[in-house]
């Protein structure tokens, strides 16, 4: 079966370049999703969610022709449609036999072309990005495009969207990038796909209005149920009544036994009734709300330093990260490592746990218990499943890691399967698990939020807001930071500075300015992010975002 056709003459609207008919697959005999249907127009910017493991990043390799449905095609309306891919992460890319426009939009995002593997995150996802758009593609595919990139960044992406045109679905969990580009929601959710026309914000009140009316319509189905199953208990009673009575009263028995009868035929004409009813406009049950839950616990402290830092200076080449920084960070701080893309922080990381050579001092406690949890998500054995990857020798430890990945959101069936067939937010949640089961006493986190959906996100931030460790974190979302942690480490300018919370960044030139009207601006975003316009003071957030915005774009 061929999973791409050409388009019939005639078929469909002309904009239409590609149509889903009944598009099921499977991975290991596990169904991921099934007979799924949607079409893809000219000039649609079409926001996929769902949580992680629905199939998202499936979906796309379907749509870019590496994978084959299992059942169902997919049409397209001419053979050489060109599908072009940016996926959520690579394990190499090349800088060799760049296009004009590929370089044009290196130089304007400020991405070096040296060697890929010294680039920081947001920097590699903003070569592949430039990539993707020099292509001359009918359909740009973007796989969690906003991972990894600071707040600029992000804006120059949804402006270089909205002016580029070009037809695409991008994948992603960041609720305000998607409210800034989509023209229609995709949302994967029990296997089915639910298409939705406007953005993210739009779709998720029209949901709620749906699940809304369909609780309602359940309830009073059931009801209506309940009523007529006592209808049918009552008279099941009364024949058995008449039955009984057919049989002991002499000269009455005929009488009884007609009425039983009728009484019989009544329950089961009723019944019949019903059944036929419920078959044909049976309304299913609301399916909960995804939870996740989990909790991390942390050894007791030991001694009062968990890091001092003297002198500290980091350059790669020509390019000067950071230079005589002096810092401490104490046992059971909470610190948020901030600076743009490209800064140094993933490097600064590093330099602390020993991986990455630099000039200076740096001393971390002996006795710390250190979980370090990395971008990556190729560091995983791949080939291991979850089972020999937590291998416990008792049933009662096995039972715990296992309660703990269906907590996690994991399928059962998971257990026993290879970890490279997880999508990339399950990776993070395997890594996760790691620092859940040893109870380590210091966490250090780059970027942990990248790839994981809002349950997982809000379940985190949750756990970190009560973990007793002291905890080093690297993110560009500044609503994780706040309700994380507590102090930050600012980089900028060549010097990291130690920020209190409640304190103010000394605005000795533009870029510290800049620093702090940006975290200002992400805390509003992130508030803005759970709010809808119908709420009180989204109108009063919005404004301030607004304004703040202008600031910023004054400063570059």
């Amino acid at each position: 079966m061929l999973a791409f056709l050409p388009l019939k003459k005639g078929l469909g609207n002309v904009k239409e370049l590609l149509k889903l008919s009944n598009v099921s697959y499977e991975i290991g005999g596990v169904s991921v999703f099934e007979a799924i249907s949607a079409s893809v127009q000219h000039g649609d910017v079409i926001g996929l969610i769902g949580k992680n493991g629905a199939g998202k990043s499936t979906l796309l390799q379907l749509l870019h022709r590496d994978w084959m449905p299992t059942e169902g095609h997919i049409e397209a309306p001419q053979k050489h449609l060109n599908i072009v891919i940016v996926e959520q992460e690579a394990e190499s890319f090349t800088f060799e036999d760049m296009s004009t426009m590929e370089v044009k939009l290196l130089e304007k995002w400020h991405v070096p072309t040296h060697n890929f593997k010294q680039l920081s995150g947001g920097e590699k996802l903003k070569a592949r990005l430039a990539k993707g758009f020099a292509a001359n593609a009918d359909v740009l595919l973007l796989d969690e495009p906003t991972n990894h990139l600071d707040e600029q960044s992000t804006e120059t992406l949804i402006q270089q969207i909205k002016h580029n045109r070009k037809t695409m679905i991008v994948v992603s969990h960041d609720r305000y990038f998607l409210d800034k580009i989509a023209t229609k929601i995709w949302a994967i959710e029990g296997g089915r796909l639910f298409a939705h026309k406007g953005n993210y914000t739009s779709y998720i009140e029209a949901r709620e209005h749906t699940r809304l009316t369909q609780q309602r319509e359940y309830d009073s189905q059931q009801k209506k149920v309940e009523r007529i199953e006592g209808q049918l208990n009552a008279l099941s009673s009364w024949s058995q009544k008449a039955h009984a009575q057919s049989t002991k009263q002499e000269g009455t028995k005929e009488y009884y036994r007609v009425k039983a009868k009728r009484m019989d035929a009544q329950v089961k004409s009723k019944r019949r009734r019903l059944e036929k009813e419920l078959e044909t406009a049976k309304i299913e049950r609301v399916d909960k709300e995804d939870k996740v839950n989990f909790s991390i616990s942390a050894h007791p402290k030991v001694g009062k330093h968990f890091l001092e830092v003297k002198n500290l200076t980091k350059a790669f080449d020509s390019q000067t990260l950071f230079k005589n920084v002096h810092f401490t960070i104490q046992h059971g701080e909470k610190v948020a490592i901030i600076g743009p893309n490209g800064s140094g922080k993933t490097t600064l990381l590093k330099i602390i746990l020993g991986q990455e050579k630099a000039e200076g001092e740096v001393w971390v406690s002996p006795s710390a218990d250190v979980g370090y949890l990395t971008q990556e998500v190729f560091d995983l054995p791949l080939d291991k499943t979850p089972e020999q990857l937590f291998y416990q020798e008792t049933y009662e430890a096995r039972g715990k890691v296992r309660n703990l990945m269906k907590h996690l959101g994991f399928l059962a069936s998971q257990w026993t399967e290879p970890i490279r067939n997880m999508s990339m937010g399950e990776r993070v949640k395997c890594k996760l698990m790691a620092y859940i089961l040893e109870e380590k006493d210091v966490l250090i986190l780059d970027e942990p939020t990248n790839h994981l959906d809002l349950p997982s996100r809000e379940q985190l931030e949750d756990t970190l807001a009560q973990y007793q460790g002291t905890l080093l974190i690297v993110s560009h979302d500044r609503y994780f930071l706040e309700k994380t942690t507590n102090d930050q480490l600012v980089i900028s300018c060549h010097l990291i500075k130690k920020q209190r919370e409640g304190s103010s960044i000394i605005e000795e030139d533009q870029e510290a300015l800049r620093l702090k009207l940006e975290t200002e601006r992400q805390a509003i975003l992130g508030k803005l992010s759970f709010m809808t316009p119908k709420d009180k003071t989204y109108v009063e957030l919005d404004e301030k975002f607004n304004a703040l915005t202008k600031k910023i774009n004054k400063l570059l």
